[in-house]
């Protein structure tokens, strides 16, 4: 893999609770809105479940999600192709916390802070 090692930890606060969160989070008709321009898989289930295995694009770097966790209150990726890593999800009544780590050529901060700033957006409504 190509790129260097990258990790960043970014909680924020949310005026939101952790049922809404946690759908933001599973429920692929809405994470496909807050993370645009980053497009998914066709044929995505309503819900993540662990094992599942889907693919995302931001431009032309594609990056290969596994579910390995998909549970009430987090959520956690492995990571191939376009980032060689994992990216772990938690959250509570009005936070979440997003973890990353991987090798790319992306910059994974930046993306990392971008999203979490537009679901706080979509989670205000």
């Amino acid at each position: 893999m190509l790129g260097s090692f990258q990790q960043s930890v970014l909680r924020i606060e949310l005026d939101a609770s952790a049922q809404q969160i946690r759908d933001s989070l599973l429920r692929s008709d809405q994470f496909r809105r807050w993370l645009a321009p980053q497009t998914f898989s066709q044929g995505l289930p309503e819900t993540l479940y662990t094992g599942l295995t889907f693919t995302s694009w931001i431009g032309p770097v594609s990056i290969q999600h596994q579910v390995d966790r998909a549970e009430e209150d987090g959520l956690r990726f492995l990571l191939s192709q376009g980032i060689d890593g994992y990216h772990d999800w938690s959250w509570g009544e009005g936070w979440v916390q997003s973890r990353l780590e991987g090798v790319s050529l992306l910059p994974l901060n930046l993306g990392q802070t971008l999203s979490l700033l537009r679901l706080k957006q979509y989670l205000k409504g």
